[in-house]
């Protein structure tokens, strides 16, 4: 296997089954292909309660001088319904230029085309003049408890510090070249419980339906809207996933409902403040009696998930530049500097060092028949390449300025 090749990388990493949080050779098959470019790889296994075992990789090239991450995740999503893929998921079948197969876009392929532009400078110019790091988690697409945010921790309590990191997610909504994330919303997760008193639907007046309760609660959080967003976020969004009674009987009011929600929150708020306005809402809302007229105050409970999101917006103008100029260069288009879309492991990895996400198309991930073009697989390889030469030109001409 030629290493400057991110076909035939793309092609070993999806040939291992690692549907999260199975490991499936995966980590085994990149820490061949790092050692084999001078990195000293560190595996690393986490444990937590009621999650299972997660295997980590953390490898380095280098010593000292300027440090970059870059980021990404091993385990993918099931295959779904094996018999409606065209091509074995596991294969990583070539049909008319594009390679089929479980994580061709989300994210092996990203890491195969780091890997081969990396091997691709070193065989052009040598190892770059200061460090790089692969930070890589079998538990991105799990629960992520046992992944990015304990690998971050064990390798800073090792020591390590870096100046920049690259996510390799599948940012290019349509073509690749078309966005680079620079940030991400925020997000929270919440249930709304309304108690009611249980009765017979045709003698409404001898029960309280919940429902008309969380009916108007509901209302009271999505009008008016959070905000309309700024010049650096679009608006925030609340969306409701489910309601429930557990009733099954169409003549009975229930006593009691609950509706789960999620709110993608920008910058203008933090999950504490985001809180407060969600309370304040209800509570206002809870004196509404125009589904409820002549009722006491809707009686409800809010529990809001303690493992929120924050947002972030990254600033390092010398990363997002330098990264964009390869992107316009190798492709000829101007990507957008964009905060949409859901979370990522950036989320993490900006508490320790600037991070911005930029990685292939991402229209079929998660899907049946997930492929990427190996067009696209060489442009990535390409940019990536550009971007690692010149930011670390760019850090060493720092260097010497000082």
């Amino acid at each position: 296997m030629s290493l400057t090749d991110p076909v035939q990388t793309l092609a070993a990493l999806i040939r291992c089954p690692s549907v999260t949080p199975e490991d499936g050779g995966a980590l085994a098959t990149l820490g061949q292909m790092l050692s084999e470019l001078g990195f000293r790889n560190d595996r690393v296994t986490f444990s937590d309660e009621a999650t299972p075992d997660v295997d980590n990789l953390y490898a380095r090239l280098g010593s000292d001088g300027p440090h970059l991450m870059f980021a990404g995740h091993t385990d993918v999503v099931p295959v779904g319904n094996a018999k409606a893929w065209t091509r074995d998921p596991f294969a990583a079948d070539i049909v008319d230029g594009v390679m089929y197969g479980r994580g061709a876009v989300d994210m092996k392929g990203g890491i195969a085309c780091f890997v081969s532009a990396l091997a691709r400078l070193i065989a052009r110019r040598g190892a770059p003049e200061g460090s790089v790091s692969l930070l890589i988690t079998g538990d991105e697409e799990g629960p992520s408890i046992n992944g990015t945010e304990k690998l971050l921790a064990y390798a800073a309590n090792k020591g390590e510090r870096w100046d920049a990191a690259v996510v390799g997610e599948p940012t290019n909504p349509d073509r690749m070249g078309d966005m680079i994330k620079i940030g991400r919303r925020g997000s929270l997760s919440g249930t709304l419980t309304v108690e009611g008193v249980q009765g017979h639907a045709a003698y409404p007046h001898l029960a309280d339906n919940p429902l008309r309760g969380l009916v108007t609660l509901m209302d009271g959080l999505l009008d008016p809207p959070l905000d309309a967003g700024n010049d650096r976020f679009p608006p925030t969004n609340l969306e409701f996933t489910s309601v429930d009674t557990g009733n099954r009987a169409t003549n009975v009011i229930p006593a009691r409902t609950t509706a789960k929600f999620n709110i993608r929150f920008n910058d203008i708020w933090t999950a504490e403040s985001l809180a407060e306005e969600l309370r304040s809402r209800l509570d206002q809302a809870a004196r509404q009696t125009r589904l409820r007229p002549g009722r006491e105050p809707v009686r409800y409970q809010l529990d809001l998930d303690p493992r929120s999101s924050p947002s972030f917006l990254t600033r390092d103008e010398a990363l997002i530049e330098t990264l964009s100029a390869a992107v316009v260069e190798a492709t000829g288009r101007t990507p957008a500097l964009s905060t949409t879309g859901g979370t990522s492991d950036a989320r993490f990895i900006k508490d320790y060092c600037p991070v911005v996400e930029f990685g292939l198309v991402g229209q079929t991930m998660h899907m049946v028949d997930e492929r990427v073009a190996l067009s696209d697989l060489e442009s990535l390889t390409g940019i990536y390449e550009l971007f690692l030469e010149r930011w670390f030109d760019t850090q060493s001409s720092k260097a010497e300025a000082h």
